[in-house]
C-alpha cells in the first residue's frame, strides 16, 4: 500500500491520532493503571516512533501531485518563518513551562510562569506549527500538505488538548497559569495579564535557536535532498 496518497494519509492519521488518543486523560490513566508511568511512557514512545517512521516512509514514496505552482516568493517563506520557528522550539525545549512534560509540578511553585511562558505557554508547539505551515506553503503539493498539515494540526490541536488536560487534572491550580499566560504569543502581555520575562529567556537560548536555523539552512540540501537557497 506504500506509494500512494492514501497510505500517507493513513500513516499521518495514525501519527497524529495516536498522540491525541494516548494522551487523553481516560486512555492515559487507564494505561498508567495497568502498566505504570514508565510503562505508559514506553507505549507512547513506541507508538509515536513507529507511526513517525511509517509516515516518513510513506511520504518519501508518495506520488507528486501539484496543488499550486511554486515561485520565488513562496520558496522564500521558510527562510523568513523558520528563524522564529527555531527560536520558539529551542527556547521551549530548554525552558521548563507549566505545559511541558512534567510541567504540572511547577504549579506548586510560587512563580510558575517565567521566561518564554510569559510570551506563550506553548513555545515548542508554536515552533512546530510555524515549521509545518511554512513547508506546506513552500512545497505546494498534496503529499506535503498531508505531512506538514498533520504536524500543524498536531501542534495547534495539541495546545488546546494540553490546556484541557491541565484544566481537568489540576483544577484550581491551573487557574493562575491560564490567567497569566496565553496560547497565542504575546496576547497575555498585550492584555496586561503578564509582563514579558526577558531575563528569564536570556540570550543563550535565542542564540542557540538561531544557530539551529543556520545549521539546517546549510545542511538542508544534504539531509533532505532539497536546497534551501536556489
Amino acid at each position: 500500500m506504500i506509494g500512494t496518497i492514501e497510505s500517507l494519509a493513513l500513516a499521518t492519521a495514525a501519527f497524529v491520532g495516536g498522540h491525541f488518543i494516548l494522551s487523553s486523560l481516560p486512555v492515559r490513566q487507564g494505561l498508567m493503571g495497568m502498566a505504570g508511568e514508565n510503562g505508559f511512557r514506553g507505549i507512547y514512545t513506541l507508538v509515536a516512533i513507529a507511526s513517525f517512521v511509517w509516515m516518513l516512509y510513506a511520504y518519501g514514496a508518495a506520488p507528486y501531485v501539484e496543488l499550486w505552482p511554486l515561485n520565488d516568493g513562496l520558496r522564500m517563506v521558510p527562510l523568513v518563518v523558520l528563524p522564529f520557528a527555531c527560536l520558539f522550539a529551542v527556547v521551549g525545549i530548554t525552558t521548563r513551562t507549566p505545559t511541558g512534560v512534567g510541567g504540572e509540578k511547577l504549579l506548586d511553585d510560587p512563580h510558575p510562569v517565567r521566561g518564554i511562558a510569559t510570551i506563550t505557554r506553548h513555545p515548542f508547539l508554536w515552533g512546530v506549527a510555524l515549521w509545518g505551515i511554512a513547508h506546506m506553503i513552500a512545497n505546494g503539493d498534496l503529499a506535503s500538505l498531508i505531512l506538514f498539515g498533520g504536524f500543524t494540526v498536531l501542534a495547534l490541536g495539541g495546545m488546546a488538548h494540553i490546556d484541557h488536560r491541565r484544566r481537568e487534572s489540576e483544577g484550581s491550580g491551573w487557574g493562575p497559569v491560564a490567567l497569566r499566560t496565553s496560547a497565542i504569543p504575546f496576547v497575555a502581555a498585550i492584555q496586561g495579564r503578564t509582563k514579558i520575562n526577558w531575563a528569564g529567556i536570556g540570550l543563550t537560548r535565542p542564540l542557540a535557536g538561531l544557530a539551529v536555523y543556520v545549521v539546517f539552512l546549510a545542511a538542508h540540501g544534504s539531509l533532505f535532498g532539497v536546497p534551501t537557497i536556489l
